[in-house]
């Protein structure tokens, strides 16, 4: 994701921290400030840390249990409302997407048991459901976090994991995408009654209305992704026809391509037609602004965009872009070079025109099936 910076790597995946969070220990170091000077701060900020290191062992959890059915995860990303596992693939089967689902909360499980035998057993649901208060043991408030986590978990709305499970139930029976349609309505609907509920009682609810909202949004614009662009290659939908840069020219060149082109990222090449980098707009206007219109653009091109070939499935191109944050992806043969260009607006493109296609069949269809009666 954007606006996050890497820890480090266990296992093989990254460990990414999303600069939104830093700024929840910051409101909870200022929180517990007020109320009990700097010692109750920094227990505040020890408390939300063992929090997330509970949350990290959820998604190790995911992990483990993707691993089992041969899917890496490249990267975990932590939230302030929690953390995201990103799958390289989806499973296959809808047992797979259960186990993977359910392997998260059931770690929390396990810690709560375990963190309820250290205190000795003797603490109570009041104790449990206050997790906001220092004044409770540190270990039973951590055991009445991890079932929070837990409940919270299965709601049957996208992101949690219970929009997961739910979709692979209904995926027994129905189609994926079908199946992530409806189970995304579910959680859009859930995600209105927080946010209806936070309005009375607690405003942070209609933060997190708002992300579930927008998550099951794109879980299901994901899967129709994958269901449209079923069979199409790159090779299908690249663009072929565009304006190259050499890596011998300079911003200038660059600025009259830009106002001579309809091209908002332009490949630089070098003599032999080998992919070398990309350079966008706006890394021309900061070009001119910052070095110089003289500025030779090899030396302020991208140089992290990746390349694919022309085999590789659409969806497949669109998760490698949005894994590298890439403006585009270069398609290249296996003497590396430049023979098409992939970017958002060419995939935007072809997922219209095979929706409309797929419309006017099921127009002409049912046409057709009106004349037969």
């Amino acid at each position: 994701m954007e606006w996050s910076v890497k820890l480090g790597t266990v296992a093989g995946t990254e460990i990414r921290v999303h600069m939104t969070f830093v700024l929840l220990l910051i409101w909870v170091w200022l929180m517990h400030y007020q109320i009990g000077g700097a010692p109750a701060a920094w227990e505040g900020v020890a408390f939300i840390v063992s929090v997330f290191a509970c949350v990290v062992l959820h998604e190790f959890g995911h992990i483990a249990a993707a691993r089992r059915y041969g899917i890496k995860t490249p990267d975990i990303t932590l939230l302030p409302i929690g953390g995201v596992a990103r799958l390289e693939r989806n499973p296959s089967k809808p047992s797979q997407e259960l186990v993977i689902a359910i392997a998260g909360p059931l770690v929390n499980v396990v810690i709560a048991a375990l963190l309820i035998m250290v205190i000795g057993g003797a603490v109570g649901l009041d104790e449990l459901a206050k997790p906001q208060d220092p004044r409770v043991d540190f270990f039973a408030r951590l055991a009445g976090v991890n079932i929070f986590i837990v409940l919270f978990n299965m709601i049957p709305a996208f992101p949690m994991d219970g929009g997961r499970v739910l979709r692979a139930v209904l995926a027994w029976r129905w189609s994926r995408v079908r199946a992530t349609r409806v189970a995304a309505a579910i959680g859009q609907a859930a995600a209105f009654a927080m946010g209806l509920a936070g309005l009375f009682y607690n405003p942070l609810l209609i933060l997190i209305a708002i992300f579930v909202y927008l998550a099951a949004e794109a879980e299901a614009q994901s899967s129709e992704l994958q269901a449209i662009s079923g069979g199409v290659t790159v090779g299908d939908v690249m663009v072929t026809e565009f304006t190259v840069l050499d890596t011998a020219a300079r911003v200038d060149e660059a600025v009259e391509m830009l106002l001579a082109t309809s091209q908002n990222e332009f490949p630089v090449v070098d003599r032999d037609g080998q992919f070398e980098g990309l350079l966008t707009r706006d890394g021309i206007i900061g070009a001119m602004k910052e070095n110089g219109p003289e500025t030779p653009v090899r030396t302020v091109m991208r140089k992290d965009i990746p390349t694919i070939d022309e085999g590789t499935p659409v969806d497949e191109s669109l998760r490698i872009m949005q894994s590298g944050n890439a403006p585009a992806a270069a398609v290249i043969n296996r003497d590396r070079r430049l023979v098409g260009m992939m970017n958002y607006e060419t995939i935007g493109e072809m997922l219209m025109l095979r929706a409309a296609v797929k419309d006017f069949r099921f127009a002409s269809l049912r046409q057709y099936r009106s004349r037969q009666r």
